[in-house]
């Protein structure tokens, strides 16, 4: 970077600084997440960016359901569209290496024009979760799991999603968990997935293959919530710009190929003093804490009311069957895959509790401050877990919602959770959710036409 630079630049993360290193800027991405997590905003010169510190859009954005149509969600005042103003968050800014210039990337905080949150920004939703435990002196840690699949290109929704061809010109195999020769399979894609991190200063700390075809996961190092939603947010769009190189399609779908394992983000949870820094789920000797059982308490508790955000869309509930790598319960364990609570391996230090239920199609501010937000009224009230589970938890009873509408019934009936998520988010949620069902059902899918046709 040269003297030249504007004044803001010496504000962004020093892996935006050094790629931008002896470089001049051409574009910037001014972008902020929507409901489905989806990247809006404008893209505009560099010279143009530097000129001002806002832009707007209209809060429209947060009203749109996944297929772009509109839900009738815009409240008293009438669908107007007033414009939100967007504020950069410098902090965020990273490179876009794949673009053919020098492009960095902006996600934009979102305001009204009184300058308060907007509280249907999922970005807000999170920080609000967020500043409740920051007033009881609490620090949230999270690490998150992100599972996908390169998948064969596929532009014919009639047409049934294929694995990936590899890289020996056989398709992608499955029941190939963990193996390093399935992951030799599609290195290429690996390869550009870790260029494009790298240049964009994030660090995985790891790449297995999971047991579906051509499924992958990717594990992020732990750390603040928020930072953590943003890198998954920017995740999936590196990871389909490195599949998209080399002629195929990231998927992010929880379950897109039929008989094979859905795709989960897990996530991590553990909560530190934020006066001292120490894990409060360890006691001085070691031990797990009280906060530490009020905290799974309040997610078997609250976990069903906010499954509408881990589980956003239909397909998303294919993937809760017994037996296929997801769970379909709430009980808890330790070390046990099988429940939709995990305690994992670790010391005192590291104590934490793995949340196996969020898909990977989930916005991920969302999912992760609906599961904090679980945890933090757990602890607030003092709920007591149920005993931990031994053994193979697809055995136990299933007690989480089997499909959208009965998730969103639930979600409209969590008060409690509403006040923390707030209540307009919640609101506004809940009617574009409703809307995306109501489109679904016009749809007429292959099973019905073959079942259905000629035989009822």
């Amino acid at each position: 970077m040269s003297r030249s630079d504007p004044e803001w630049m010496s504000q962004i993360p020093k892996a935006a600084q050094a790629f931008l290193d002896g470089r001049r800027l051409d574009e910037v991405e001014c972008i902020i997440p929507d409901t489905s997590g989806i990247a809006r905003g404008k893209a505009m010169p560099a010279t143009k960016f530097a000129k001002q510190s806002q832009f707007f859009l209209p809060n429209s954005i947060f009203f749109q359901t996944i297929t772009g149509s509109w839900a009738e969600a815009a409240g008293a005042e009438g669908f107007t569209e007033p414009d939100m103003i967007l504020k950069p968050d410098y902090s965020t800014a990273t490179a876009a290496p794949w673009t053919a210039d020098w492009t960095l990337q902006v996600i934009h905080d979102a305001l009204t024009q009184a300058g308060e949150p907007v509280p249907m920004a999922p970005r807000n939703v999170l920080k609000r979760v967020m500043d409740a435990y920051r007033a009881k002196g609490w620090k949230p840690v999270i690490a998150p799991e992100m599972e996908f699949y390169l998948v064969a290109r596929n532009i014919d929704p009639a047409k049934v999603i294929e694995p990936m061809m590899g890289r020996s010109g056989r398709p992608a195999a499955a029941r190939q968990a963990y193996s390093m020769s399935a992951v030799d399979e599609y290195g290429p894609v690996i390869d550009d997935i870790y260029d494009f991190a790298e240049a964009q200063g994030f660090e995985i700390d790891g790449i297995t293959q999971e047991g579906g075809a051509g499924q992958l996961e990717i594990n992020l190092r732990h750390g603040h919530p928020v930072k953590l939603a943003d890198e998954i947010f920017y995740f999936k769009r590196l990871i389909r710009e490195a599949a998209l190189r080399h002629n195929c399609f990231a998927t992010f779908m929880a379950k897109p190929i039929e008989g094979e394992p859905g795709s989960a983000m897990h996530i991590h949870h553990s909560v530190e003093s934020l006066e001292t820094g120490e894990n409060l789920f360890s006691d001085a000797v070691g031990g797990e804490t009280e906060l530490f059982h009020h905290f799974v308490g309040g997610m078997q508790k609250h976990l069903p009311s906010v499954i509408a955000l881990l589980a956003p869309y239909v397909n998303s509930y294919r993937r809760y069957v017994k037996d296929h790598a997801a769970p379909i319960n709430l009980e808890w364990g330790r070390d046990n895959r099988t429940t939709g609570l995990r305690v994992p391996i670790s010391g005192p230090e590291a104590r934490r509790v793995e949340n196996r239920l969020a898909g990977m199609d989930c916005n991920p501010y969302l999912a992760i401050a609906a599961s904090l937000a679980c945890g933090y009224l757990g602890m607030v009230n003092r709920v007591e877990p149920t005993p931990e589970f031994s053994g193979d938890a697809y055995d136990a009873e299933e007690n989480i919602p089997r499909g959208l509408f009965d998730a969103i019934d639930l979600f409209d009936d969590a008060i409690e959770m509403h006040d923390l998520l707030g209540r307009e988010f919640a609101r506004v949620y809940s009617i574009v959710k409703r809307t995306e069902y109501d489109e679904f059902l016009q749809v007429i899918s292959p099973w019905e036409r073959e079942h259905l046709l000629i035989s009822v």
